[in-house]
Order: structure tokens, then sequence, then C-alpha cells
């Protein structure tokens, strides 16, 4: 991994963060995107600041990436927006699915675009897109994330089809509940409507898995970079899901 370059969105905090500390420890020159500049700052490595759910967020942090480390060679497509919005489906206002849609999959299939032919041309490449354990199977109050992440992995597979002969591998990464921003948002909102506790949610969460606890943001980043290494040159269109055994 040494010298090659990393393109981390969502790399402010979080799963993200921990990729892209992880890809740098490796010896990957590490570009990280989000649109907090204060947390890109505070990470310690090269960022640029977009809105990635625009083609012309995308764009500008390929061009950034490609202008200041070279071009992109592992491809981490870590950023999102979650559900904690989300109501019943006959209930759903259609700009949040569209909101969702422009964000978690609009954003991941341009920058793709953008990445994935160079990698082509230049005979390796890795791409991996964090899912999520919704994925799979749907969640209650979650039309648009739920959609939208089935979407990902859908993604993912096709390009494992469309550039797999080229030595280019993409996969997907599905956590299940990660203590992360984004999931104590849902936390909070799942809480009031309830009239129960956070910790009370995150309990209920935790019970889900055999180990009763959530997931650290660490043990999802280590399944992404193994991904982007080249022992996971066999590893092709896959949805690995990181959830500790969970089933539900």
């Amino acid at each position: 991994m040494k010298g090659r370059v990393a393109l981390v969105t969502g790399g402010g905090r979080g799963i993200g963060r921990e990729a892209a500390r992880l890809l740098a420890a490796a010896g990957a020159r590490v570009m990280i995107v989000a649109r907090s500049e204060a947390e890109l700052a505070a990470v310690g490595l090269d960022y640029v600041a977009a809105d990635l759910g625009t083609a012309e967020g995308c764009a500008a942090a390929v061009a950034q990436t490609e202008r200041r480390l070279g071009p992109v060679d592992l491809l981490v497509v870590n950023h999102g927006i979650g559900s904690a919005h989300e109501r019943l489906v006959w209930e759903q206002d259609p700009a949040v699915w569209r909101e969702t849609m422009r964000v978690n999959l609009d954003g991941p299939f341009e920058l793709a675009r953008l990445t994935v032919g160079g990698m082509c041309e230049r005979g390796f490449g890795r791409v991996v897109f964090t899912s999520s354990t919704a994925g799979e199977k749907a969640e209650r109050r979650g039309s648009a994330y739920t959609a939208s992440k089935h979407g990902v992995i859908g993604l993912a597979r096709a390009i494992a089809q469309d550039a797999g002969p080229s030595g280019v591998t993409s996969n997907a990464v599905l956590p299940g509940w990660v203590r992360t921003e984004m999931a104590e948002r849902s936390a909070r909102t799942e809480a009031e409507r309830r009239g129960i506790s956070v910790d009370e949610v995150w309990q209920e969460r935790a019970a889900i898995y055999p180990r009763r606890r959530v997931l650290e943001p660490r043990e999802v980043a280590e399944v992404i970079a193994f991904l982007c290494s080249d022992a996971a040159a066999g590893i092709n269109g896959e949805a690995v899901t990181v959830a500790l055994g969970g089933i539900w």
C-alpha cells in the first residue's frame, strides 16, 4: 500500500477517520473529504471540504486529490446521512427521499465514475463502499436509507463486474450499530419518540449482538483497510457484514 493514493470520504470522524488513519499508517497517501473543514483539519491528514451530494463537489474532491497527491488508487466511499429524520413510508417527505439518494447513492456513483476508469487503465484499484446491515435487511421508518444502502451494494457489485477484468476490486462493508455521531443522532430521536433514555436505546441496540455491545469505528475501519490491501485481491463484488454476529 506504500505510496498509493487513497481518497476517503466522510473522513472527518467515525469510521472514515479511522480508516484514513489506518491507510496512512500503512504507507498510503491519504486525502480525506467531508463538509466540515474544522473536523477535517483536526485529523491531521490532507483534506478537502466538499459537498459530496453534488456532482460538482465530487469532481472537486477528485480533482484536488489528483492535483495534490496523484491519481486515485484506493477509493473509500464512507460518507452518508442516516435515517433519524425519516417517517413511515406513507408519511415520508419526498424531499427526504431525494436528499438521501443525492448523498448516499448519487455521490458514490459520481466518485466511482470519476476514478475507476483511471484505475482500470493503470491495472490496479480498490473501491470500498460503506453500506449498512440495512443494505440487506430493511429497517422500520427508514425507506430512503434502506433503499439507498441496498443501492450502494448493487453499485459495488456492478463496478466489480465492469472493472474486475482490469485488476480493480469493488466491495461493500455492512456495519451494524456503531457508536458514531450519526448513530447518536438517531438514538436521541428514537429516545424522544418513545419516551425512553438514550442509554436505553443503546442498551437495546447492544442486545441485538451476541457480545452485548455495539461496534467501535475502528473495528469497521480495519475491514475497510484490509479490502484496500494487496491481500484482498481475491475479494470482489462482496457485501461484507461487520456486525458481531448479530441477526436482526
